[in-house]
């Protein structure tokens, strides 16, 4: 059953039906779903939860849906100790949270499950959505899965292997000149003229909820119980916000204890107004013009900013930048240490990662999570210089000429 009652506004606190609908029309603030957390409580346990699908839907009743959803199996990605990176950072506890594993390749499956499931039950027929790239995919794919048509709209300039992963799921594909910002705006234009569903405009406040989910499992994976640190990139600030009301949520419904985190928000150097705002010590997050590798957070004019810089500042986190260098290294590090490919963003939160446990602001025990949203393999093309084979002969002495092989004595029999 669902435990939503209406949405409700930040700002004023006004109520509305749940509609398609995410800004105030009193205050323009935007639209939050408000839920019954005292009858929650009284029916939610650990062991229901557990008892539920491998998935995010174990926390369907935290969810603001009512109907069947939209599943492609999103969800309850791994956690994994990551004892090889923890040891070359002096870190004896970090753990990675692997959303490169969700259908789609990135944690956007996680707010698009949730928003197609609402748009279904809302009666739309038509869904889009303004994209840098995983949300476009996303899209598509639980589109075709709820049987309803799709447009996505999204950045001329984005990577390829994002174009190619959601075209392959026939959406109506529309490549705007312009950033993300661009086409944020027109896509705003677009919910007039057309009142089709977007997922991250007239369906935010349900797309919101879906990112919480994320949260969720890393108490659940841990034991319940919250970490000490977690380190998200923040694009709009949406999935940083979520976490932390996830982690808030559990633990005023009695499934966690208190929550100590201390979030860390990661951001690219070329796009970064949020960290501008926090290093500033400003109250106001300035929009800046995206230069950087890391298209998927590369959104200069971030909607839940100020939310984000809030939920930092509350949980006595911090919030850093990190260069398009060091982005590549932290690619590499996760890859050459846990096996782990992941595109940029993931670049960025191990870049920050690193410089937070150098400079001992994460110390050796916190219990930290690395959240890797995406999985490198839409940007290959970002370290496409990793491949330089050797080219020998058929033979095995062409191999060794060429190739420079430990020596190992051979076992008797």
């Amino acid at each position: 059953m669902s435990y939503a009652l209406s949405l409700r506004c930040r700002k004023c606190g006004g109520e509305y039906p749940l509609q398609a609908q995410n800004l105030c029309d009193f205050c323009f603030g935007p639209l939050d779903v408000a839920y019954d957390y005292k009858a929650m409580a009284a029916s939610l346990t650990r062991d229901k939860i557990a008892r539920g699908p491998v998935s995010m839907w174990r926390y369907a009743d935290l969810l603001p849906i009512a109907g069947e959803p939209v599943d492609l199996g999103t969800g309850f990605t791994p956690l994994t100790r990551a004892d090889n990176l923890g040891r070359l950072l002096g870190l004896e506890q970090l753990y990675i949270k692997n959303d490169c594993l969700n259908p789609t390749w990135s944690f956007k499956d996680r707010a698009v499950a949730v928003a197609v499931t609402k748009a279904r039950e809302l009666g739309f027929t038509t869904i889009a959505c303004a994209s840098t790239g995983n949300l476009a995919a996303s899209v598509a794919a639980h589109a075709v899965k709820a049987g309803l048509k799709s447009y996505v709209f999204f950045p001329s300039d984005i990577e390829q292997g994002k174009i190619v992963s959601t075209a392959i799921h026939n959406p109506t594909l529309v490549a705007v000149q312009g950033s993300y910002d661009k086409v944020n705006h027109l896509c705003h234009r677009l919910v007039e003229a057309y009142g089709w569903g977007f997922i991250n405009i007239n369906l935010r406040p349900y797309y919101a909820e879906g990112s919480k989910t994320l949260g969720y499992e890393i108490a659940e994976q841990l034991g319940w119980r919250s970490p000490d640190r977690i380190l998200a990139p923040s694009a709009s600030g949406l999935l940083f916000t979520r976490i932390w009301k996830g982690l808030n949520e559990l633990s005023m419904l009695g499934l966690i204890g208190p929550v100590n985190t201390h979030m860390h928000c990661v951001q690219a150097a070329g796009s970064s107004p949020i960290v501008n705002a926090f290093e500033n010590g400003t109250l106001h997050v300035l929009p800046v013009e995206p230069q950087t590798i890391a298209k998927s957070i590369a959104v200069g004019n971030p909607a839940d900013g100020n939310y984000a810089l809030k939920a930092a500042r509350e949980s006595g986190g911090t919030a850093a930048s990190v260069s398009d260098d060091e982005i590549i290294e932290g690619i590499r590090l996760l890859a050459e240490t846990e096996g782990i490919f992941s595109e940029p963003a993931g670049g960025v939160v191990i870049g920050a990662l690193r410089k937070m446990a150098k400079s001992g602001i994460i110390r050796s025990q916190d219990v930290t999570v690395a959240c890797i949203t995406g999985s490198g393999l839409k940007t290959q093309e970002i370290v496409s210089d990793s491949v330089r084979p050797v080219t020998i002969e058929p033979s095995l002495q062409s191999f060794e000429s060429m190739v420079c092989v430990p020596n190992v004595t051979a076992a008797s029999d």
